[in-house]
């Protein structure tokens, strides 16, 4: 039974709030691309009406849940065989207590996926499935958006390929991109994520969204054109700029298919040291914020709570940057369809998703109790949190297009902080588009 109300309502000022924002620091607002934006929208709501609604996609999606749990069980095969008991194989001693499961260990029942889906994915690249399903895609955005092929084909590689990835299938063609295709290219790749990631969030959402594939999977892909809209309402494109019409074929190739499966394992590795990597910093830096702020905190609680009445007592050791972050993007959560009484968590995950990682953000979401996030938050917060859109990721993103045109450094560093904001706005329009959807549809 499908209903409607207010908080369906309030994410459709989300959007139309998310495009005003980027209008308002365009560097040209006089040429607001409205055809464009309509298309977009239209875009997303279609592709979300055709995953979910569309009565023969069920079976489809269904399939791929049972694809994923699959390669997640043959995963876990290859990690056993290895780590034995630290990937999830029998333990060789007893539990602490009668009913205590085996410890699930992150980094060896998690990120293997990331290398067995990046050797599968160089390898569908290599037989070119992979090629027809990004070509596809950019046909529609091609039809539906105007895009150019160089910048159709990039837009639509990013929904399965990773943010550096992605430019290499175009690499012939990076310099003659325009600085309004540069920056679509790059708010893209920070509004959607790898195909390697995509699997491991909906491992980790699992147990607590049902069609948890899915909905990453979807996440991704309207995220896309939302990303698009807002990076052509901030730097819109210019006619006297557009070079002639180029068949943009990649270059991206394998010589064979054992050549896929090893650089795709390789660059896999690189994904998973990296990942590992930022995990522990910025998880040790959380931890280090988290020790210092009782002591940043005393002084104004201090001075606060004897003005305050007793319920509103300011309490320093219950401050901690999640807490900081619930506050601070609770309005955001609110307005992109969480309910009030759920906002503070949602906005807690939204700023570990900017600030720290949107991997943490995840597990954290994963972490959340039933009775904190509803299960229509829990979707709603899946779109919001899938993009590579945080700070660390620009670092990743510069150093990465930089060494693949070198020629174009000073302008690849003046827009790159510039494309944070709209990547990150682009998954959270994402997220409204999705609540402002009537109930029952999911």
């Amino acid at each position: 039974m499908l209903s409607y109300d207010l908080d369906n309502a309030r994410p459709l000022a989300a959007i139309v709030l998310f495009i005003a924002l980027a209008w308002a620091v365009s560097e040209d607002r006089r040429r607001f691309p409205l055809a464009l934006v309509i298309g977009g929208v239209a875009v997303q709501v279609g592709l979300v009406l055709l995953l979910f609604a569309a009565p023969f996609t069920q079976g489809a999606l269904n399939a791929v849940n049972g694809a994923v749990d699959g390669l997640m069980r043959a995963t876990g095969q290859g990690t056993q065989f290895v780590f034995n008991y630290l990937g999830g194989g029998d333990q060789p001693y007893a539990p602490a207590a009668e009913g205590v499961p085996a410890p699930f260990i992150f980094g060896f029942q998690v990120l293997p996926l990331i290398m067995v889906v990046s050797a599968l994915s160089a390898l569908l690249w290599h037989w070119g499935i992979l090629r027809v399903i990004i070509r596809g895609f950019g046909y529609v955005f091609e039809k539906t958006m105007g895009l150019r092929g160089a910048s159709a084909t990039a837009t639509a590689a990013n929904i399965f390929m990773g943010m550096v990835e992605s430019p290499i299938v175009i690499k012939a063609y990076l310099d003659r991109l325009s600085r309004s295709e540069l920056f679509l290219m790059m708010v893209v790749g920070l509004a959607t994520v790898a195909g390697s990631t995509m699997v491991v969030y909906a491992s980790v959402l699992g147990p607590t969204l049902p069609n948890a594939v899915g909905h990453v999977l979807a996440a991704s892909i309207i995220s896309a054109p939302a990303g698009i809209i807002l990076a052509r309402v901030m730097i819109p494109e210019r006619a006297d700029t557009l070079a002639d019409d180029t068949d943009y074929t990649s270059l991206l190739k394998y010589d064979s298919s054992m050549d896929a499966i090893n650089k795709g394992v390789q660059d896999g590795i690189l994904v998973i040291v990296n990942i590992t990597a930022m995990l522990i910093v910025f998880v040790a830096f959380v931890g280090i914020v988290n020790e210092l702020l009782p002591f940043l905190t005393r002084p104004l609680a201090a001075a606060l709570n004897p003005m305050l009445p007793a319920h509103l007592d300011i309490y320093p050791e219950r401050a901690t940057l999640q807490v900081i972050f619930g506050y601070l993007f609770a309005p955001l959560a609110w307005l992109i369809g969480v309910p009030w009484g759920e906002a503070q968590a949602a906005g807690s995950l939204l700023g570990v998703k900017l600030f720290l990682t949107e991997f943490i953000a995840f597990i954290d979401l994963g972490a959340v109790p039933v009775d904190v996030l509803s299960e229509r938050s829990r979707m709603i917060m899946t779109y919001a949190l899938c993009g590579f859109a945080n700070v660390a990721s620009v670092g990743i993103m510069v150093g990465g297009l930089v060494t693949l045109m070198p020629n174009r450094r000073e302008e690849v560093l003046g827009l790159a902080w510039k494309a944070l904001a709209p990547g990150f706005l682009a998954t959270c329009m994402a997220a409204a588009v999705v609540a402002a959807l009537p109930r029952g549809m999911f």
